[in-house]
């Protein structure tokens, strides 16, 4: 069984060409199918039948996973079963007549344009507040502590110290950092944040694509970024002026300051030096949401936001397609639906016979 684990998990990383994510969600519904599929008696994948691959669908339905859940468990055991009778494993393909729950698909939460012009400002408006108040997250000088000798701070306690985390009121008072000795303007960690939220609105990139993002994939003279999205497809996306000014004053005074031996070709980087990590970039979002008393958002929510408002602003759904990177025009017919939902909310406050 695990041999059988090792190969299809390899067969997608290599042959399919799936993210790490998706190859781990497969991986895990597959251990969790083949554990079930032990315990009913099947010693081997050739043991499997499609009694095995309900009773496990049905058992996580008694566990209370979401119709989503079980979609996408049905679809990794699918996907198995196509590759195992493929490989010879299984002597039919006896996942063909599964069938899966139909997913309730939610409509997404979208910021209106004020809103999401708010939350790409808010590090420049942070930074250029009077009276500024010290960053907590940048370090002192090397060597020391509020003016005396100490260690060097952890380096993962001088990642972005993100307004409204941990409890904090936004931009709370902190130690004097070597960032705002030179100006709030220049803090290299807001410069960092301001252009990662121009990308993620601006673009409509997924906030694994803004991260994976190398120097090099930024064309200033087309003003267009060069993304590696799903299935290693690639797309040309364009972005505007003000993502433009954020990118330049990034690369003049923000990366520089945050470079280390290990950034490599990285666009984004975190405080130490590295790659940013989407799980911080997701922290930055929603940092900056409290803080500015904006509904809970995501970097996905200001794909959401991006894309309706393109749709909003008489862009093709077509183009928008292209622009998000979707396989299937069914992916972004969604926001649409979004678009009317908003159309009919405005009209049922609006409208005196709503």
């Amino acid at each position: 069984m695990r041999e059988a684990v090792d190969d299809f998990a390899d067969h997608l990383a290599r042959v399919r060409n799936r993210s790490a994510h998706t190859v781990r969600a497969y991986v895990a519904d597959l251990v969790s199918l083949l554990d079930h599929a032990v315990r009913m008696g099947c010693a081997e994948p050739a043991a499997l039948d499609l009694a095995v691959l309900r009773s496990w669908l049905a058992k996580q339905r008694t566990l209370g996973a979401a119709r989503t859940s079980l979609a996408r468990r049905a679809a990794s055991a699918r996907t198995f079963s196509a590759w195992a009778h493929r490989a010879g494993l299984l002597p039919v393909d006896v996942a063909a007549a599964l069938s899966s729950p139909r997913a309730h698909r939610e409509l997404p939460t979208v910021l209106r344009a004020d809103q999401a012009a708010a939350l790409v400002e808010a590090p420049v408006r942070a930074a250029t507040t009077i009276g500024a108040p010290h960053r907590t997250d940048a370090p002192p000088a090397p060597g020391t502590v509020g003016g005396s000798t100490a260690d060097p701070p952890a380096a993962a306690d001088r990642e972005a110290a993100i307004p409204g985390q941990d409890g904090a009121p936004p931009f709370t008072e902190g130690t004097p950092s070597a960032a705002s000795v030179q100006g709030a303007g220049d803090d290299p960690v807001r410069l960092r944040d301001r252009v990662l939220l121009e990308l993620l609105y601006g673009t409509g990139v997924r906030v694994s694509e803004a991260c994976g993002l190398d120097v090099a994939d930024v064309d200033h003279g087309r003003r267009v970024v060069r993304v590696l999205g799903k299935g290693g497809r690639e797309r040309s996306v364009p972005y505007g002026v003000p993502a433009q000014r954020a990118i330049d004053d990034w690369l003049r005074s923000g990366r520089p300051a945050l470079a280390a031996p290990g950034s490599g070709d990285a666009l984004l980087l975190g405080a130490r030096g590295g790659r940013l990590n989407p799980t911080t970039a997701r922290r930055i979002v929603a940092g900056y949401a409290e803080s500015l008393g904006l509904p809970r958002v995501s970097p996905h929510g200001l794909r959401h936001s991006a894309a309706t408002h393109l749709l909003e602003g008489g862009a093709d759904l077509r183009a928008v397609q292209e622009l998000l990177g979707h396989s299937s025009l069914g992916s972004t017919q969604i926001y649409t639906h979004v678009s009317v939902e908003r159309l009919r909310a405005a009209y049922r406050q609006a409208h005196p016979r709503a």
